[in-house]
């Protein structure tokens, strides 16, 4: 019989790469260590879970939570969010003796509510043996070794788009009195909004943190010249209360105090513009509802967002009246890649005293509302001057789909149709008879465009022409760019 003759593969290793190719002999043998590292993480993870396991039922008590590495946070505070677990935990224990699995649980809440106050960048949780002297058999330490987060951010912008520009800069200060207080304050200049100030303090108000309190004042001018002939002022102070209600949405509880002016008319101010100009102040309380289970935000393929707000003037100040607003969103997808979206608006402002004032009144029209109008151009007008008005509505729908075989890019193709109206209240008629003449007159625009997704704004490029428009709505035929937040 023949000997064996080479070459020859070495039955040990046969994908092991000839000696001779370096680079594909060194990635063969960092895959064989990850593969071994990997092996040897998941037979311990496996390993601990199943001690920890047949381990639930060990009689263990909680003797004291310590949280180190938080230098800027008061004790005090950090007390007043554990404790609330810790009670929960002596509540546990007087149903049975406490185990290994209450002080899990209890380990498990507390981190989470740490991490919730956005204080912290890494939180460690271990368990270590009490070291008080008096400790008895089975006490225990839960230890969480923290990281905080940096307490100062400083933020430039600049934006342009749709004839517009602004420049801002925002300030942030975390954990300012070392309880998870919150300091922020926004300067911005530009075209549309000439200059605008905002500071806002927010403090946790329950051990939750689901509610929390903010008060704010700001400052604001703005360039109505576009549509009204004239600029606005607003110089106020705002109070809220806000609550997270999980699934059942956030609520929001606030009084505003706002000292208004309408002022640097244009020499083709209307009549009705002139007669709106002067200071009034507001005095008024509102409550704000929302709930939003969309998957995105900016492009929602999935879910529902839902929002109710009312307001009531008249607790001193000029402006007497109640405001009320909804909007709805829902979004299902159709085909992969393809999603259908509904949106729908409407307002309500019923003045109390005399006739309402510019600042208060509704205005629709534009690439964020009713595409293919002009910017807040459609209800009444007087002369070349839109005066907004007291009653509105207005629906969106979209089919968004995305660009063939790039499903991954930021940018969405749309079809859409819009339809709105914004009214005046004829005080001759009672309301249902002004609901109905609003809703049996639309604005109607279709067309076409790209959306573009940079979160947390989005940007439309749309081509689209009005369809059906009031002689005093500014029906705009053509491409039209929006950039915003919010959009129909």
């Amino acid at each position: 019989m023949d000997g064996l003759k080479p070459p020859l593969q070495r039955s040990a290793r046969p994908d092991e790469p000839s000696e001779d190719d370096l680079e594909k002999l060194r990635k063969w043998q960092e895959a064989r260590i990850e593969r071994k590292l990997r092996g040897e993480y998941e037979s311990a993870v496996f390993h601990l879970a199943d001690l920890v396991n047949q381990n639930l039922s060990t009689p263990l008590q909680i003797a004291s939570v310590r949280v180190e590495g938080a230098s800027n946070t008061r004790r005090s505070f950090l007390s007043w969010l554990i404790n609330p677990w810790l009670s929960r935990h002596t509540s546990r224990d007087a149903d049975g003796p406490s185990n290994l699995q209450s002080v899990l649980h209890t380990a498990r809440g507390i981190s989470h509510v740490l991490q919730e106050t956005d204080i912290f960048q890494s939180i460690d949780a271990k368990i270590e043996r009490a070291r008080d002297i008096l400790a008895k058999e089975g006490d225990v330490d839960i230890v969480f070794n923290t990281r905080e987060k940096g307490r100062f951010y400083l933020k430039t912008a600049t934006e342009l788009g749709n004839s517009e520009g602004s420049a801002s800069a925002t300030a942030r200060v975390r954990n300012v009195f070392g309880g998870a207080e919150t300091f922020e304050a926004n300067l911005s200049f530009g075209t549309k909004t000439r200059r605008s100030f905002h500071a806002l303090l927010s403090a946790p108000l329950s051990p939750s943190l689901r509610t929390k309190g903010e008060i704010s004042v700001f400052g604001l001018e703005r360039d109505l010249t576009s549509y009204a002939s004239s600029s606005e002022g607003s110089r106020g102070l705002k109070v809220a209360v806000r609550s997270d209600w999980g699934s059942r949405g956030v609520h929001e509880l606030s009084y505003e105090a706002v000292l208004r002016h309408i002022g640097g008319l244009t020499p083709t101010a209307s009549i009705s513009i002139r007669e709106s100009a002067g200071q009034n102040v507001k005095s008024s309380l509102s409550h704000t509802w929302i709930r939003d289970t969309r998957d995105d935000k900016i492009a929602a393929t999935r879910g529902h967002y839902t929002k109710l707000y009312q307001e009531i003037a008249g607790l001193g100040g000029d402006a007497s009246f109640y405001k009320a607003e909804a909007e709805s969103q829902a979004s299902r997808p159709l085909l992969p890649g393809v999603t259908l979206s509904f949106a729908a608006r409407a307002g309500f402002l019923k003045n109390f005293a005399g006739h309402s004032y510019f600042s208060d009144r509704f205005q629709l029209g534009g690439p964020l509302s009713v595409r293919s109008f002009r910017a807040n151009s459609m209800g009444p007008r007087d002369a070349s001057d839109s005066l907004g008005g007291e009653l509105y509505w207005s629906t969106g729908l979209s089919l968004i789909s995305d660009i063939p075989r790039k499903s991954h890019w930021p940018i969405k193709s749309h079809i859409f149709v819009n339809a709105g109206r914004l009214d005046s209240m004829n005080k001759a008629k009672d309301t249902t008879e002004n609901f109905v003449d609003c809703l049996s007159r639309p604005s109607v625009s279709v067309g076409l465009g790209l959306i573009y997704r940079f979160d947390p704004v989005r940007v439309e490029v749309n081509f689209g022409v009005p369809l059906i428009a009031s002689k005093s709505d500014g029906a705009r035929r053509g491409f039209q760019v929006g950039i915003g937040l919010d959009f129909l």
